[in-house]
Protein backbone atom coordinates (compact mmCIF):
# COMPACT_ATOMS: atom_id res chain seq x y z
CA UNK A 1 0.00 0.00 0.00
CA UNK A 2 1.43 3.38 -1.04
CA UNK A 3 0.12 6.77 0.08
CA UNK A 4 -2.70 5.22 2.12
CA UNK A 5 -4.58 3.83 -0.91
CA UNK A 6 -4.81 0.07 -1.35
CA UNK A 7 -4.58 -1.68 -4.71
CA UNK A 8 -8.25 -2.67 -4.29
CA UNK A 9 -9.37 0.95 -3.70
CA UNK A 10 -7.37 2.11 -6.70
CA UNK A 11 -8.79 -0.67 -8.88
CA UNK A 12 -12.35 0.22 -7.83
CA UNK A 13 -11.79 3.88 -8.67
CA UNK A 14 -10.39 2.93 -12.09
CA UNK A 15 -13.34 0.60 -12.77
CA UNK A 16 -15.76 3.41 -11.91
CA UNK A 17 -14.02 5.80 -14.31
CA UNK A 18 -13.96 3.01 -16.90
CA UNK A 19 -17.75 2.69 -16.74
CA UNK A 20 -18.12 6.44 -17.20
CA UNK A 21 -15.78 6.37 -20.21
CA UNK A 22 -17.65 3.46 -21.81
CA UNK A 23 -20.81 5.55 -21.56
CA UNK A 24 -19.02 8.45 -23.29
CA UNK A 25 -17.81 6.05 -26.01
CA UNK A 26 -21.28 4.62 -26.60
CA UNK A 27 -22.80 8.10 -26.91
CA UNK A 28 -20.03 9.19 -29.30
CA UNK A 29 -20.40 6.11 -31.48
CA UNK A 30 -24.19 6.35 -31.59
CA UNK A 31 -23.84 9.70 -33.37
CA UNK A 32 -21.55 8.17 -36.05
CA UNK A 33 -22.68 7.54 -39.63
CA UNK A 34 -22.03 3.79 -39.35
CA UNK A 35 -23.26 1.17 -36.96
CA UNK A 36 -20.04 0.28 -35.25
CA UNK A 37 -19.30 -1.60 -32.04
CA UNK A 38 -16.78 -0.56 -29.39
CA UNK A 39 -14.37 -3.38 -30.36
CA UNK A 40 -14.63 -2.36 -34.03
CA UNK A 41 -13.97 1.27 -33.10
CA UNK A 42 -10.94 0.25 -31.04
CA UNK A 43 -9.63 -1.67 -34.06
CA UNK A 44 -10.05 1.41 -36.24
CA UNK A 45 -8.27 3.58 -33.66
CA UNK A 46 -5.28 1.22 -33.52
CA UNK A 47 -5.06 1.04 -37.32
CA UNK A 48 -5.52 4.80 -37.71
CA UNK A 49 -2.80 5.54 -35.16
CA UNK A 50 -0.23 2.85 -35.94
CA UNK A 51 -0.86 2.53 -39.67
CA UNK A 52 -1.06 -0.66 -41.67
CA UNK A 53 -0.75 -3.79 -39.53
CA UNK A 54 -0.33 -7.47 -40.24
CA UNK A 55 -3.26 -9.44 -38.86
CA UNK A 56 -1.10 -11.12 -36.20
CA UNK A 57 0.33 -7.76 -35.08
CA UNK A 58 -3.14 -6.21 -34.93
CA UNK A 59 -4.38 -9.14 -32.83
CA UNK A 60 -1.46 -8.59 -30.45
CA UNK A 61 -2.11 -4.84 -30.25
CA UNK A 62 -5.79 -5.51 -29.51
CA UNK A 63 -4.95 -8.34 -27.05
CA UNK A 64 -7.36 -10.73 -28.79
CA UNK A 65 -6.87 -13.96 -30.74
CA UNK A 66 -6.03 -13.86 -34.46
CA UNK A 67 -9.32 -15.65 -35.24
CA UNK A 68 -11.30 -12.95 -33.40
CA UNK A 69 -9.33 -10.29 -35.25
CA UNK A 70 -10.02 -12.00 -38.58
CA UNK A 71 -13.79 -12.08 -37.97
CA UNK A 72 -13.83 -8.45 -36.83
CA UNK A 73 -11.78 -7.34 -39.82
CA UNK A 74 -14.05 -9.29 -42.18
CA UNK A 75 -16.95 -7.18 -40.88
CA UNK A 76 -14.97 -3.95 -41.17
CA UNK A 77 -13.97 -4.79 -44.77
CA UNK A 78 -17.62 -5.48 -45.66
CA UNK A 79 -18.56 -2.09 -44.15
CA UNK A 80 -15.86 -0.40 -46.23
CA UNK A 81 -14.01 0.83 -43.13
CA UNK A 82 -10.72 -1.01 -43.71
CA UNK A 83 -8.88 -2.66 -46.58
CA UNK A 84 -6.78 -5.78 -46.79
CA UNK A 85 -3.50 -5.59 -48.68
CA UNK A 86 -1.22 -8.39 -49.81
CA UNK A 87 2.44 -7.63 -49.36
CA UNK A 88 4.05 -7.87 -52.79
CA UNK A 89 7.32 -9.10 -51.27
CA UNK A 90 5.65 -11.82 -49.18
CA UNK A 91 2.23 -12.70 -50.59
CA UNK A 92 1.47 -14.75 -47.46
CA UNK A 93 1.27 -11.54 -45.42
CA UNK A 94 -1.99 -9.63 -45.32
CA UNK A 95 -1.89 -6.05 -44.07
CA UNK A 96 -4.92 -4.20 -42.75
CA UNK A 97 -5.40 -0.46 -43.05
CA UNK A 98 -8.14 2.08 -42.32
CA UNK A 99 -9.51 3.52 -45.54
CA UNK A 100 -8.66 7.20 -46.00
CA UNK A 101 -12.34 8.10 -46.05
CA UNK A 102 -12.97 6.29 -42.77
CA UNK A 103 -10.01 7.78 -40.96
CA UNK A 104 -12.35 10.77 -40.74
CA UNK A 105 -14.84 8.60 -38.82
CA UNK A 106 -12.18 7.86 -36.20
CA UNK A 107 -11.27 11.53 -35.98
CA UNK A 108 -14.92 12.61 -35.71
CA UNK A 109 -15.77 10.11 -32.96
CA UNK A 110 -12.54 10.95 -31.13
CA UNK A 111 -13.40 14.67 -31.27
CA UNK A 112 -16.92 13.99 -29.91
CA UNK A 113 -15.38 12.00 -27.06
CA UNK A 114 -12.84 14.76 -26.40
CA UNK A 115 -15.55 17.44 -26.18
CA UNK A 116 -17.66 15.38 -23.77
CA UNK A 117 -14.66 14.55 -21.57
CA UNK A 118 -13.58 18.21 -21.55
CA UNK A 119 -17.06 19.16 -20.35
CA UNK A 120 -16.84 16.45 -17.68
CA UNK A 121 -13.44 17.55 -16.33
CA UNK A 122 -14.48 21.19 -16.14
CA UNK A 123 -15.49 20.63 -12.53
CA UNK A 124 -12.09 19.28 -11.46
CA UNK A 125 -10.20 21.90 -9.44
CA UNK A 126 -7.10 23.34 -11.14
CA UNK A 127 -4.85 22.27 -8.26
CA UNK A 128 -5.74 18.58 -8.82
CA UNK A 129 -5.36 18.50 -12.60
CA UNK A 130 -1.58 18.11 -12.93
CA UNK A 131 -1.48 15.13 -10.57
CA UNK A 132 -4.53 13.61 -12.30
CA UNK A 133 -2.92 13.91 -15.74
CA UNK A 134 0.29 12.29 -14.49
CA UNK A 135 -1.64 9.46 -12.85
CA UNK A 136 -3.75 8.82 -15.94
CA UNK A 137 -0.64 8.79 -18.16
CA UNK A 138 0.96 6.22 -15.84
CA UNK A 139 -2.19 4.09 -15.99
CA UNK A 140 -2.33 4.32 -19.79
CA UNK A 141 1.32 3.29 -20.06
CA UNK A 142 0.77 0.37 -17.68
CA UNK A 143 -2.16 -0.74 -19.85
CA UNK A 144 -0.08 -0.44 -23.04
CA UNK A 145 -2.63 1.95 -24.50
CA UNK A 146 -2.16 3.66 -27.86
CA UNK A 147 -2.00 7.47 -27.51
CA UNK A 148 -4.98 9.41 -28.85
CA UNK A 149 -5.09 10.63 -32.45
CA UNK A 150 -3.15 13.86 -32.78
CA UNK A 151 -1.14 13.35 -29.60
CA UNK A 152 2.59 12.74 -29.36
CA UNK A 153 3.00 8.96 -29.45
CA UNK A 154 6.19 9.13 -27.38
CA UNK A 155 8.48 6.24 -28.16
CA UNK A 156 6.00 4.32 -30.31
CA UNK A 157 6.60 4.25 -34.02
CA UNK A 158 3.91 5.56 -36.32
CA UNK A 159 4.63 3.72 -39.55
CA UNK A 160 3.09 4.86 -42.78
CA UNK A 161 0.28 2.67 -44.09
CA UNK A 162 1.78 -0.27 -45.92
CA UNK A 163 5.02 0.06 -43.96
CA UNK A 164 6.59 1.72 -47.00
CA UNK A 165 6.30 -1.49 -49.04
CA UNK A 166 4.36 -1.88 -52.25
CA UNK A 167 1.02 -3.57 -51.61
CA UNK A 168 -2.02 -4.73 -53.52
CA UNK A 169 -5.44 -3.83 -52.14
CA UNK A 170 -7.76 -6.82 -51.82
CA UNK A 171 -11.25 -5.77 -50.81
CA UNK A 172 -14.37 -7.90 -50.49
CA UNK A 173 -15.51 -9.12 -53.89
CA UNK A 174 -12.60 -7.88 -56.01
CA UNK A 175 -10.63 -11.03 -56.55
CA UNK A 176 -10.13 -12.38 -53.05
CA UNK A 177 -6.90 -14.22 -52.36
CA UNK A 178 -5.89 -14.29 -56.04
CA UNK A 179 -5.90 -10.51 -56.17
CA UNK A 180 -6.79 -10.74 -59.87
CA UNK A 181 -8.73 -7.49 -59.81
CA UNK A 182 -6.72 -5.71 -57.13
CA UNK A 183 -5.25 -2.30 -57.67
CA UNK A 184 -1.58 -1.62 -57.04
CA UNK A 185 -0.56 1.04 -54.53
CA UNK A 186 2.79 2.78 -54.42
CA UNK A 187 4.61 3.20 -51.13
CA UNK A 188 3.96 6.58 -49.51
CA UNK A 189 6.43 9.27 -50.55
CA UNK A 190 8.10 11.55 -48.08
Amino acid sequence: MDGGVSDQELAEAILLVGRAMVAVDVRSLSAADHEITLPQYRTLVVLAHLGSQRLADLATNLAVSPSTTTRMCDRLVRKGLITRSRDTLDRREVNLCVTKERRLLVETVTERRRREVEAMVGSIPARARSELVSSLQLLSQAAGEVPAMGSDPGNRSNPAPGGGRSTEVVTAGNGGPDGDQSERLRPPSG
